[in-house]
């Protein structure tokens, strides 16, 4: 089942089970996915985006609510941050299994045995193989520097 028919099913679960925010959630997360259709179509895609690019729209509104959390959090506001990390497993629901150190180190690894990178001027070309490989399972915050040490090495 495709991402779009797993967040419909659950918004229609949701409805039955009379679970109010968990509802709100996914209703947030179609929205964003509306969103991006309608700017792709604007774009001259008319088939709207892709899984790749939907997994890309969800990790953004983890890390959006992660960052909100953490700011609550530093106003006192624990109510608040409860409630961003409540939409974050609602959220993390639909993302694969995000890759652990080892894998991500052999994913690099990978990814510049198959381009070839010998130096740092590689680095945008390995940074984009691993984003269109591991999108929503790899951080790629994280693995930029990583990426970066491999390369000046």
């Amino acid at each position: 089942m495709d991402l779009r028919a797993r967040i419909n099913a659950a918004v229609k679960q949701a409805m039955r089970d009379r679970a109010s925010e968990r509802l709100s959630t996914l209703r947030l997360i179609s929205a964003a996915f509306k969103d991006r259709d309608i700017a792709a179509r604007g774009e001259g895609r008319e088939d709207g985006v892709d899984e790749t690019e939907l997994l890309g729209i969800l990790g953004k509104m983890v890390k959006q609510r992660r960052e909100s959390a953490a700011s609550y959090e530093e106003a006192g506001r624990l109510d608040l941050a409860q409630q961003e990390r409540d939409e974050i497993e609602v959220i993390e629901e639909f993302l694969p299994r995000p890759l652990d150190d080892d894998e991500v180190e052999a994913a690099i690894a990978a990814a510049m045995d198959e381009i070839g990178a010998t130096s740092i001027r590689d680095m945008g070309r390995v940074m984009g193989l691993l984003k269109q490989r591991y999108t929503g399972r790899m951080d790629f915050a994280a693995a930029g520097p990583r990426v970066k040490d491999r390369l000046s090495a």
